[in-house]
């Protein structure tokens, strides 16, 4: 399956996603990142379809394909709220979809779905206009959403790699001995992580162990479960936080205002379609 679309939604600061709800199902306009584009590959299910053109159905076909389309992107397989969201990916892009069919806005583009979908958000885009906004109001906004800007605390660590299948009394023989300066005969590999912020680390290896290690003394290996298996690591220095000064980025916050807006706007003309649809889940499922 291969498809492009303008980066409409492109997640920022990818590094420093908010707890809870992952970030990508926060975007504004989350039909337009590259998992919504991956999930045009449904072409093939509805061009065996006869359906009524103001009734789309979300079946089995599309759970099935939505899941295989995350899975392979993100080497799991999607929980209850994820797929919700999926179903909103996929729904978004059929509306568009069928609108821009009905727009003819197809012509040289017949069986190209995604160019379809493409000229149709062009199409919606040529009637939004960006409310006006004063020096006061970007700057609430910059506060609302400073996570973008603030430079989190950033974590230098080491971590002596044995065998994965090294028992836990030798993995803290090892540290006890790397302590004293003594590591002995014991063949290891060293990695070194500089700069690394919180989420990043949850990322690669869990969030209690995110806390373990940044809850070490700098300077002492330390035997610390991540979410795969034990690992010998050592803090080594703590870079603090720093919060963003809004001045210096004024011409960034504005960009990044313009581009959150014009996303939402899509996102809700897109919505505001969609209403003219009816909408039917198999068996009944409406989640």
């Amino acid at each position: 399956m291969s498809a492009s679309l303008p980066a409409d939604a492109i997640a920022r600061d990818a590094s420093r996603p908010k707890k809870g709800t992952p970030a990508w199902l926060r975007e504004p306009l989350l039909h337009f990142l590259i998992l919504g584009a991956c999930v045009f590959g449904l072409d093939r299910v509805f061009s065996e379809r006869a359906d009524d053109p103001r009734v789309i159905v979300i079946d089995a076909a599309v759970d099935a394909e939505v899941r295989e389309v995350f899975a392979e992107a993100r080497r799991r397989d999607p929980n209850a709220t994820e797929m919700d969201a999926l179903r909103r990916v996929w729904l978004d892009n059929e509306v568009l979809y069928r609108e821009g069919m009905a727009l003819q806005v197809d012509r040289g583009d017949v069986t190209i779905r995604d160019r379809v979908i493409f000229k149709a958000l062009n199409v919606i885009e040529a009637g939004l206009k960006l409310p006006p906004i004063d020096d006061a109001g970007l700057r609430a906004w910059f506060e609302k959403n400073r996570v973008r800007y603030d430079e989190p605390p950033r974590f230098d660590f080491q971590e002596a790699v044995l065998s994965a299948d090294t028992p836990e009394a030798a993995l803290r023989a090892f540290a006890a001995t790397l302590n004293a300066g003594k590591p002995g005969e014991v063949q290891a590999s060293l990695n070194a992580f500089s700069g690394r912020p919180h989420p990043t680390i949850v990322q690669s290896y869990g969030e209690d162990f995110a806390r373990a290690l940044e809850a070490s003394p700098p300077g002492e290996w330390r035997v610390l479960q991540s979410k795969d298996r034990l690992r010998i690591m050592r803090l080594e220095s703590v870079t603090p936080a720093r919060a963003a000064e809004f001045e210096p980025l004024r011409n960034a916050v504005m960009q990044d205002w313009v581009d959150a807006t014009m996303a939402e706007m899509r996102s809700a003309a897109v919505q505001a379609m969609t209403a003219k649809y009816t909408i039917r889940y198999a068996e009944g499922d409406r989640r």
